[in-house]
């Protein structure tokens, strides 16, 4: 802009110049010619400031008081005005940083707004969840302290649904500590070299004994190499499992449910698949089971509840972890969820 000026200006000073010199000249003859060169020194004149004056508006004038509404627009919180400015010059320029700054603002507004509507619905879930169990303890709890309770075998039917409910509590409560952490990428990990194999079944003890009391048929299928390795954190890990099955037994809907746990060998990759009998999904849920806080049961009801963040915490771990997770489904037919994590390899870790 300033070249383009300097351009104008000389070309003012230049015509400014020259009708000077043609006055001057003109001064010598008679008063009728020095009359008619006034009158052209005049209309120069005025051609170059009116000139002048549409560069300076159009180039100056307009620009900026395109930028101040802009500016007042964010300011007002309005972040959709679009600042249109395509030239090269200082003012453009700073248009344009202007537009970066406009649209990183926008991008951040939204993104603490969808921030605050998540954890608003997860502060909502837990506290509808947590009432349940709270609840049945309490009830059970009256059961007992009124007497109501008269044989061993109902006070073992009372203490262990209370244990139940605490337990679905304290999972609750956990997700919940886990999900601050994963939401500021604050997740401990402690990685290391894992044998899959020997992971694997210590999943399948783990998980058995506790779909066993649930009256859950359990099968599991290793089909991996034992001296195959991965880098991972066994924990992390467990808690994916864990989560999966968590979900297929609170959407598990036949008698008798069943689970199966499979680990195979994929070339350049282990495959863990937990399969079920469940009550399925649709194939249009499919793509969203992973994002924060989605339910494919949307009546809340307390035989499906949870915060809606387990799978999504599986995926941030998996992904974590180098590897892939996805998952198919069928109505009535029951799901099938499936991680696959790299094998280790000591040349190409080498040569990294």
């Amino acid at each position: 802009m300033k070249k383009r000026l300097r351009e104008h200006l000389t070309l003012l000073f230049v015509a400014l110049a020259l009708l000077i010199a043609i006055t001057f000249n003109a001064v010598a003859h008679t008063g009728e010619q020095v009359f008619f060169v006034y009158i052209i020194d005049v209309v120069v004149i005025v051609v170059c400031g009116i000139r002048l004056f549409k560069w300076l508006r159009k180039e100056v004038t307009e620009p900026m008081d395109d930028l101040r509404e802009s500016i007042k627009a964010v300011a007002n919180g309005n972040f959709d005005r679009i600042l249109d400015r395509d030239s090269n010059d200082e003012i453009g320029e700073v248009s344009q940083e202007f537009e970066n700054l406009r649209i990183k603002i926008r991008d951040n507004v939204e993104t603490r707004n969808k921030l605050d509507r998540e954890n608003r619905e997860l502060i909502g879930n837990i506290s509808h969840d947590l009432k349940t169990p709270i609840t049945a303890i309490k009830g059970y709890a009256e059961g007992i302290l009124d007497g109501v309770v008269t044989t061993p075998e109902q006070q073992k039917k009372y203490i262990t649904t209370i244990y139940n409910k605490a337990d679905d509590m304290a999972r609750l409560i956990d997700e919940l500590t886990y999900y601050t952490k994963i939401d500021t990428n604050k997740i401990p990990y402690k990685f290391e070299k894992v044998s899959p194999v020997e992971f694997f079944y210590d999943c399948v003890e783990d998980v058995g004994l506790d779909l066993e009391t649930k009256g859950i048929i359990f099968t599991h299928e290793q089909h991996a190499s034992p001296n195959d390795i991965v880098i991972a954190d066994v924990e992390q890990l467990a808690k994916v499992v864990n989560n999966i099955v968590n979900n297929a037994v609170k959407y598990m809907d036949k008698i008798p449910g069943r689970i199966r746990i499979s680990l195979l060998d994929e070339g350049d990759f282990v495959k863990f698949e937990i399969e079920d009998n469940g009550k399925g999904m649709e194939a249009s849920e499919l793509p969203r089971i992973f994002d924060r806080f989605y339910r494919t049961d949307a009546s809340r009801n307390s035989g499906t509840g949870g915060s809606g963040i387990g799978l999504s915490i599986s995926k941030k771990i998996i992904e974590d972890h180098g590897g892939k997770i996805w998952a198919s489904s069928k109505v009535g037919k029951g799901s099938k969820f499936t991680f696959i994590l790299r094998k280790y390899q000591e040349a190409e870790l080498s040569d990294e």
